[in-house]
Protein backbone atom coordinates (compact mmCIF):
# COMPACT_ATOMS: atom_id res chain seq x y z
CA UNK A 1 0.00 0.00 0.00
CA UNK A 2 2.76 2.89 0.72
CA UNK A 3 4.51 1.72 -2.64
CA UNK A 4 1.31 2.20 -3.91
CA UNK A 5 0.98 5.48 -2.72
CA UNK A 6 4.46 6.60 -3.14
CA UNK A 7 3.34 5.98 -7.16
CA UNK A 8 1.28 7.86 -6.95
CA UNK A 9 2.87 10.90 -5.28
CA UNK A 10 4.88 10.95 -7.68
CA UNK A 11 2.41 10.38 -10.65
CA UNK A 12 0.69 13.37 -9.05
CA UNK A 13 3.35 15.67 -8.96
CA UNK A 14 4.94 14.91 -12.71
CA UNK A 15 1.64 15.77 -14.38
CA UNK A 16 1.41 18.98 -11.92
CA UNK A 17 5.20 19.91 -13.27
CA UNK A 18 4.16 19.16 -16.75
CA UNK A 19 1.06 21.05 -16.36
CA UNK A 20 3.08 24.07 -15.24
CA UNK A 21 6.08 23.66 -17.89
CA UNK A 22 2.83 24.11 -20.28
CA UNK A 23 1.65 26.94 -18.99
CA UNK A 24 5.16 28.64 -18.74
CA UNK A 25 5.85 27.95 -22.42
CA UNK A 26 2.29 29.26 -23.29
CA UNK A 27 2.99 32.37 -21.55
CA UNK A 28 6.85 32.96 -23.72
CA UNK A 29 4.62 31.64 -26.78
CA UNK A 30 2.43 34.37 -25.97
CA UNK A 31 4.65 36.88 -25.32
CA UNK A 32 6.51 36.60 -28.84
CA UNK A 33 2.73 36.68 -30.67
CA UNK A 34 0.94 39.99 -32.53
CA UNK A 35 -2.61 39.45 -31.45
CA UNK A 36 -5.50 39.44 -33.85
CA UNK A 37 -6.38 42.91 -32.95
CA UNK A 38 -3.05 44.83 -33.17
CA UNK A 39 -2.37 43.14 -36.78
CA UNK A 40 -6.03 44.24 -38.04
CA UNK A 41 -5.24 47.75 -36.79
CA UNK A 42 -2.01 48.27 -38.88
CA UNK A 43 -3.76 46.80 -41.57
CA UNK A 44 -6.51 49.23 -41.79
CA UNK A 45 -3.59 52.17 -40.75
CA UNK A 46 -1.59 50.69 -44.10
CA UNK A 47 -4.27 50.99 -45.97
CA UNK A 48 -5.46 54.36 -45.18
CA UNK A 49 -1.16 55.47 -45.55
CA UNK A 50 -1.89 54.26 -49.28
CA UNK A 51 -4.84 56.16 -50.40
CA UNK A 52 -2.86 59.64 -49.25
CA UNK A 53 -0.93 61.49 -52.11
CA UNK A 54 2.85 61.97 -51.11
CA UNK A 55 2.06 65.55 -50.01
CA UNK A 56 -0.47 64.41 -47.61
CA UNK A 57 2.51 61.93 -46.18
CA UNK A 58 4.24 64.67 -44.48
CA UNK A 59 4.06 64.81 -40.90
CA UNK A 60 4.50 68.72 -39.54
CA UNK A 61 7.63 70.66 -38.34
CA UNK A 62 10.01 68.46 -39.86
CA UNK A 63 12.85 71.75 -39.60
CA UNK A 64 12.90 70.92 -35.87
CA UNK A 65 14.36 67.02 -35.71
CA UNK A 66 17.46 68.36 -36.07
CA UNK A 67 17.21 71.24 -33.16
CA UNK A 68 20.08 70.32 -30.64
CA UNK A 69 18.27 72.67 -28.05
CA UNK A 70 14.99 70.42 -27.90
CA UNK A 71 14.54 67.72 -25.85
CA UNK A 72 14.87 64.73 -27.90
CA UNK A 73 13.12 61.12 -27.08
CA UNK A 74 13.71 58.04 -29.43
CA UNK A 75 11.64 54.52 -29.37
CA UNK A 76 12.61 51.80 -31.73
CA UNK A 77 9.44 49.68 -32.35
CA UNK A 78 6.79 47.48 -34.67
CA UNK A 79 4.56 47.73 -32.32
CA UNK A 80 2.06 50.90 -33.42
CA UNK A 81 0.39 50.65 -29.79
CA UNK A 82 3.30 50.75 -28.10
CA UNK A 83 4.63 53.94 -29.54
CA UNK A 84 1.33 55.19 -29.66
CA UNK A 85 1.64 55.25 -25.50
CA UNK A 86 5.10 55.76 -25.30
CA UNK A 87 4.74 58.89 -27.40
CA UNK A 88 1.34 60.18 -25.81
CA UNK A 89 2.11 59.65 -22.47
CA UNK A 90 5.66 61.51 -22.69
CA UNK A 91 3.70 64.64 -23.97
CA UNK A 92 1.12 64.16 -21.46
CA UNK A 93 3.06 64.60 -18.94
CA UNK A 94 5.97 67.20 -20.05
CA UNK A 95 5.17 70.45 -18.53
CA UNK A 96 7.09 71.80 -22.18
CA UNK A 97 5.85 69.81 -24.71
CA UNK A 98 6.66 72.02 -27.34
CA UNK A 99 10.57 71.40 -26.52
CA UNK A 100 9.74 67.79 -27.13
CA UNK A 101 10.85 65.67 -30.37
CA UNK A 102 10.24 62.36 -30.76
CA UNK A 103 11.88 60.33 -33.07
CA UNK A 104 10.53 56.69 -34.33
CA UNK A 105 12.37 54.16 -36.05
CA UNK A 106 10.37 51.23 -37.20
CA UNK A 107 10.60 48.59 -39.92
CA UNK A 108 10.18 49.13 -43.66
CA UNK A 109 6.68 46.92 -43.41
CA UNK A 110 5.44 48.76 -40.29
CA UNK A 111 6.41 52.65 -40.99
CA UNK A 112 3.11 53.45 -43.18
CA UNK A 113 0.92 52.01 -40.35
CA UNK A 114 2.80 53.75 -37.84
CA UNK A 115 3.58 57.34 -39.94
CA UNK A 116 -0.77 56.87 -40.77
CA UNK A 117 -1.14 56.58 -36.95
CA UNK A 118 0.45 59.95 -35.71
CA UNK A 119 -0.96 61.44 -38.81
CA UNK A 120 -4.70 61.09 -37.48
CA UNK A 121 -3.33 61.00 -34.04
CA UNK A 122 -1.02 64.27 -33.69
CA UNK A 123 1.54 64.49 -30.86
CA UNK A 124 0.11 67.87 -29.62
CA UNK A 125 2.77 70.47 -29.53
CA UNK A 126 5.63 68.10 -29.61
CA UNK A 127 6.80 67.42 -33.10
CA UNK A 128 7.40 63.31 -34.30
CA UNK A 129 9.54 62.01 -36.58
CA UNK A 130 8.75 58.60 -38.39
CA UNK A 131 11.68 56.52 -40.02
CA UNK A 132 12.60 52.94 -41.09
CA UNK A 133 15.37 50.77 -40.87
CA UNK A 134 16.26 51.26 -44.44
CA UNK A 135 16.95 54.91 -44.30
CA UNK A 136 19.85 54.03 -42.56
CA UNK A 137 21.96 52.26 -45.79
CA UNK A 138 25.17 52.19 -44.23
CA UNK A 139 24.40 50.44 -41.31
CA UNK A 140 21.52 48.20 -42.95
CA UNK A 141 24.40 46.06 -44.28
CA UNK A 142 26.44 45.74 -41.16
CA UNK A 143 24.38 44.48 -38.31
CA UNK A 144 21.50 42.57 -40.33
CA UNK A 145 24.77 40.75 -41.52
CA UNK A 146 26.51 40.48 -37.65
CA UNK A 147 22.62 39.89 -35.97
CA UNK A 148 22.22 36.20 -38.09
CA UNK A 149 24.73 34.88 -36.68
CA UNK A 150 22.93 35.22 -32.95
CA UNK A 151 22.60 31.74 -31.92
CA UNK A 152 18.46 32.68 -30.65
CA UNK A 153 15.55 31.62 -32.00
CA UNK A 154 14.20 34.66 -30.42
CA UNK A 155 13.27 37.39 -32.19
CA UNK A 156 13.55 39.86 -29.51
CA UNK A 157 16.82 38.68 -29.30
CA UNK A 158 18.15 39.27 -32.65
CA UNK A 159 15.84 41.79 -33.65
CA UNK A 160 17.98 44.72 -35.56
CA UNK A 161 15.43 47.04 -33.70
CA UNK A 162 17.00 45.81 -30.83
CA UNK A 163 20.42 45.86 -31.60
CA UNK A 164 20.04 49.74 -33.22
CA UNK A 165 20.51 51.21 -29.56
CA UNK A 166 24.18 51.01 -30.18
CA UNK A 167 24.53 53.14 -33.51
CA UNK A 168 23.04 56.25 -31.53
CA UNK A 169 25.63 58.47 -33.21
CA UNK A 170 25.07 57.88 -36.59
CA UNK A 171 21.60 57.54 -36.09
CA UNK A 172 21.25 60.98 -34.77
CA UNK A 173 24.40 62.66 -36.08
CA UNK A 174 23.57 66.00 -35.50
CA UNK A 175 22.42 65.52 -31.64
CA UNK A 176 24.16 65.45 -28.41
CA UNK A 177 21.85 64.04 -26.06
CA UNK A 178 19.08 62.00 -26.52
CA UNK A 179 16.76 59.39 -24.03
CA UNK A 180 15.97 56.03 -25.56
CA UNK A 181 12.75 54.35 -24.30
CA UNK A 182 12.25 50.66 -25.12
CA UNK A 183 8.78 50.22 -26.28
CA UNK A 184 7.26 48.61 -22.98
CA UNK A 185 7.36 51.81 -21.11
CA UNK A 186 4.85 53.96 -20.16
CA UNK A 187 5.64 57.43 -18.92
CA UNK A 188 3.76 59.49 -16.26
CA UNK A 189 5.98 62.14 -14.64
CA UNK A 190 7.63 65.20 -16.75
CA UNK A 191 10.92 64.02 -17.91
CA UNK A 192 13.06 67.98 -17.83
CA UNK A 193 15.11 66.85 -15.30
CA UNK A 194 17.27 64.59 -17.28
CA UNK A 195 18.23 66.99 -19.32
CA UNK A 196 20.23 68.89 -16.28
CA UNK A 197 21.25 65.52 -15.03
CA UNK A 198 25.67 65.85 -14.60
CA UNK A 199 26.54 62.62 -16.78
CA UNK A 200 30.14 62.97 -14.97
CA UNK A 201 31.81 62.54 -18.08
CA UNK A 202 29.39 59.19 -18.48
CA UNK A 203 27.93 58.34 -21.88
CA UNK A 204 24.82 56.13 -20.40
CA UNK A 205 22.41 57.19 -17.53
CA UNK A 206 20.76 53.83 -16.47
CA UNK A 207 19.17 52.39 -13.33
CA UNK A 208 20.59 49.56 -11.49
CA UNK A 209 19.41 45.96 -11.08
CA UNK A 210 22.18 45.23 -8.61
CA UNK A 211 20.56 44.95 -5.35
CA UNK A 212 20.11 41.38 -4.22
CA UNK A 213 16.12 39.95 -3.06
CA UNK A 214 14.73 42.62 -5.63
CA UNK A 215 12.72 41.46 -9.02
CA UNK A 216 15.05 43.20 -10.75
CA UNK A 217 18.51 41.89 -9.38
CA UNK A 218 21.06 40.61 -12.33
CA UNK A 219 24.25 39.56 -11.55
CA UNK A 220 27.16 40.15 -14.36
CA UNK A 221 27.95 36.29 -14.73
CA UNK A 222 24.66 35.58 -15.46
CA UNK A 223 25.06 36.89 -19.02
CA UNK A 224 28.14 36.87 -19.48
CA UNK A 225 30.72 33.97 -19.61
CA UNK A 226 33.18 34.95 -16.86
CA UNK A 227 34.95 31.40 -17.17
CA UNK A 228 36.15 33.47 -20.47
CA UNK A 229 39.91 34.87 -20.00
CA UNK A 230 39.11 37.38 -21.85
CA UNK A 231 36.01 38.02 -20.05
CA UNK A 232 37.88 37.53 -17.16
CA UNK A 233 40.63 40.37 -17.56
CA UNK A 234 38.29 43.15 -18.55
CA UNK A 235 35.32 43.08 -16.09
CA UNK A 236 34.37 42.57 -12.45
CA UNK A 237 31.58 39.86 -12.47
CA UNK A 238 30.78 41.83 -8.80
CA UNK A 239 30.27 44.99 -10.64
CA UNK A 240 26.56 46.76 -10.30
CA UNK A 241 24.38 45.72 -13.60
CA UNK A 242 21.82 48.04 -14.94
CA UNK A 243 19.03 48.32 -17.24
CA UNK A 244 18.08 49.22 -20.40
CA UNK A 245 14.14 50.60 -21.04
CA UNK A 246 14.75 54.24 -20.67
CA UNK A 247 18.12 55.79 -20.86
CA UNK A 248 19.77 58.67 -21.01
CA UNK A 249 22.91 59.34 -23.74
CA UNK A 250 25.76 61.82 -23.50
CA UNK A 251 26.30 61.19 -27.86
CA UNK A 252 29.40 63.57 -27.73
CA UNK A 253 30.90 60.97 -25.09
CA UNK A 254 29.76 58.17 -27.54
CA UNK A 255 31.78 59.48 -30.15
CA UNK A 256 34.69 60.56 -28.44
CA UNK A 257 35.41 57.12 -27.12
CA UNK A 258 34.23 55.22 -30.71
CA UNK A 259 32.19 52.80 -28.46
CA UNK A 260 30.03 51.96 -31.55
CA UNK A 261 33.24 50.15 -33.06
CA UNK A 262 34.23 48.56 -29.70
CA UNK A 263 30.41 47.05 -29.68
CA UNK A 264 31.17 45.36 -32.74
CA UNK A 265 34.25 43.65 -31.53
CA UNK A 266 32.16 42.44 -28.99
CA UNK A 267 29.67 40.98 -30.70
CA UNK A 268 32.20 39.76 -33.42
CA UNK A 269 34.50 37.89 -30.51
CA UNK A 270 31.58 36.58 -28.89
CA UNK A 271 30.57 34.75 -32.11
CA UNK A 272 33.71 33.06 -31.77
CA UNK A 273 34.06 32.62 -27.78
CA UNK A 274 30.20 32.11 -26.48
CA UNK A 275 31.32 35.25 -24.14
CA UNK A 276 27.74 36.32 -23.72
CA UNK A 277 24.21 35.27 -23.98
CA UNK A 278 21.95 36.06 -26.34
CA UNK A 279 20.38 39.86 -26.77
CA UNK A 280 21.31 43.43 -26.00
CA UNK A 281 22.02 43.58 -22.44
CA UNK A 282 25.15 41.89 -21.69
CA UNK A 283 26.14 43.66 -24.75
CA UNK A 284 25.72 47.03 -23.36
CA UNK A 285 27.21 45.99 -19.98
CA UNK A 286 30.44 45.16 -22.07
CA UNK A 287 30.01 48.43 -24.11
CA UNK A 288 29.30 50.86 -21.48
CA UNK A 289 31.23 49.12 -18.49
CA UNK A 290 32.49 51.94 -16.40
CA UNK A 291 30.88 54.52 -18.57
CA UNK A 292 27.36 54.42 -16.68
CA UNK A 293 26.07 57.12 -14.13
CA UNK A 294 23.15 55.39 -11.98
CA UNK A 295 19.67 57.50 -12.45
CA UNK A 296 17.68 57.59 -9.14
CA UNK A 297 15.29 55.12 -9.01
CA UNK A 298 12.29 57.40 -9.31
CA UNK A 299 13.27 57.91 -12.90
CA UNK A 300 12.64 54.30 -13.65
CA UNK A 301 10.55 51.24 -12.30
CA UNK A 302 11.29 48.00 -13.68
CA UNK A 303 9.57 44.64 -13.41
CA UNK A 304 5.61 45.36 -14.02
CA UNK A 305 5.78 42.51 -17.10
CA UNK A 306 6.40 39.86 -14.80
CA UNK A 307 4.06 37.57 -12.79
CA UNK A 308 5.34 38.20 -9.61
CA UNK A 309 5.32 41.68 -10.62
CA UNK A 310 7.82 44.73 -9.23
CA UNK A 311 5.53 45.28 -5.84
CA UNK A 312 3.55 48.29 -5.14
CA UNK A 313 6.40 50.41 -4.21
CA UNK A 314 7.87 53.29 -6.15
CA UNK A 315 4.93 52.52 -8.86
CA UNK A 316 3.13 55.86 -8.38
CA UNK A 317 6.38 58.06 -8.00
CA UNK A 318 8.26 56.86 -10.94
CA UNK A 319 8.72 58.51 -13.85
CA UNK A 320 8.89 55.93 -16.00
CA UNK A 321 7.58 52.52 -15.71
CA UNK A 322 8.69 49.18 -17.47
CA UNK A 323 7.11 46.17 -18.34
CA UNK A 324 9.88 44.07 -18.97
CA UNK A 325 9.17 40.51 -19.29
CA UNK A 326 6.56 38.78 -21.56
CA UNK A 327 3.41 39.79 -19.59
CA UNK A 328 3.50 43.21 -22.00
CA UNK A 329 0.19 45.32 -21.14
CA UNK A 330 -1.18 44.80 -24.74
CA UNK A 331 -1.38 41.48 -24.52
CA UNK A 332 -4.16 39.22 -22.94
CA UNK A 333 -1.53 37.77 -20.30
CA UNK A 334 -0.73 41.33 -19.10
CA UNK A 335 -0.30 41.91 -15.49
CA UNK A 336 -3.42 43.31 -14.49
CA UNK A 337 -2.53 44.93 -11.88
CA UNK A 338 -0.55 47.86 -13.65
CA UNK A 339 -2.45 47.54 -17.23
CA UNK A 340 -4.35 50.61 -16.23
CA UNK A 341 -1.15 52.81 -16.08
CA UNK A 342 -0.67 51.94 -19.79
CA UNK A 343 -4.32 51.56 -21.27
CA UNK A 344 -5.08 55.30 -19.54
CA UNK A 345 -2.75 56.46 -23.07
CA UNK A 346 -5.09 54.47 -25.65
CA UNK A 347 -8.30 55.83 -26.80
CA UNK A 348 -9.97 52.56 -27.14
CA UNK A 349 -13.08 54.12 -28.57
CA UNK A 350 -11.10 55.24 -31.64
CA UNK A 351 -12.71 53.80 -34.72
CA UNK A 352 -9.60 51.86 -35.58
CA UNK A 353 -9.59 50.43 -32.50
CA UNK A 354 -13.40 49.44 -32.06
CA UNK A 355 -13.37 47.59 -35.54
CA UNK A 356 -10.45 45.69 -34.31
CA UNK A 357 -12.07 44.73 -31.56
CA UNK A 358 -9.21 46.34 -29.04
CA UNK A 359 -10.28 46.92 -25.98
CA UNK A 360 -9.03 46.90 -22.19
Amino acid sequence: MALKLRAMTYNAEEQVRAQKNQASYLVQLSGRTTPKGLHCLSMRLTAEYFALSPEERQLPNQQRVHDADLYHYAVFSDNVLACAVVVNSTVSSAMEPEKIVFHVVTDSLNLPAISMWFLLNPPGKATIQIQSLVDFKGLSAIYNSTLKQQNSRDSRYTSALNHLRFYLPYVFPQLNKIVLFDHDVVVQKDLAGLWSLNMKGKVIGAVDTCREGEPSFRRMDTLINFSDPFVIKRFDAKACTWAFGMNLFDLQEWRRHKLTALYNKYLQLGYRRQLWKAGSLPLGWATFYNRTVILDRRWHKLGLGHEAGAGPDGVEQAAVLHYDGVMKPWLDIGNGRYKSYWSKYISYDHPYLQQCNIHE
